[in-house]
């Protein structure tokens, strides 16, 4: 078993234990999206580390959007939900990118792949996405990357 689906069982106890509910069932919405992705298709395997991460990365960025669509309906203790829920998957999720990182990569992947027009955007993504491997958001990263071709 991956050491941060242990974690996340681990963490599901003590949570339990301490009776904090917003910890419980993002927690166990989380162990269930893994659960999930372990049964999908035809091969039943565990995910590794990296795999468990982009689930987890996933379920984040699920929150952040229900959490913008409540904030937009005018509802903003659901919102206030979804940041919590997000809180507690970003204990799990790597360090983010600085901008500075961010802009390090992307030039780099750019040399790397000789891209000189927003029209070879999708190259320099294929090159930029592994390097980051959820540690900054998609849309953070194809900003940079239309800003870095465009200039």
């Amino acid at each position: 078993m991956s050491e941060l689906k242990e974690r996340l069982r681990s963490d599901l106890t003590t949570a339990m234990k301490a009776r904090d509910e917003v910890r419980v069932s993002t927690i166990r919405m989380t162990l269930s999206a893994i659960n999930t992705e372990e049964v999908a298709g035809e091969s039943h395997r565990e995910l590794t580390d990296d795999e468990v991460v982009t689930v987890i990365g996933r379920e984040s960025k699920k929150r952040r959007e229900s959490a913008e669509a409540f904030d937009g309906a005018g509802r903003s203790e659901l919102a206030d939900r979804e940041r919590a829920e997000q809180a507690v998957l970003t204990d799990y999720l790597p360090a983010q990118l600085s901008d500075a990182e961010l802009t390090e990569l992307v030039a780099a992947a750019i040399a790397e792949t000789g891209a000189e027009g927003p029209k070879q955007m999708g190259q320099v993504m294929k090159v930029v996405q592994p390097r980051i491997a959820g540690r900054a958001d998609g849309r953070r990263v194809s900003g940079e990357v239309k800003r870095q071709l465009s200039s």
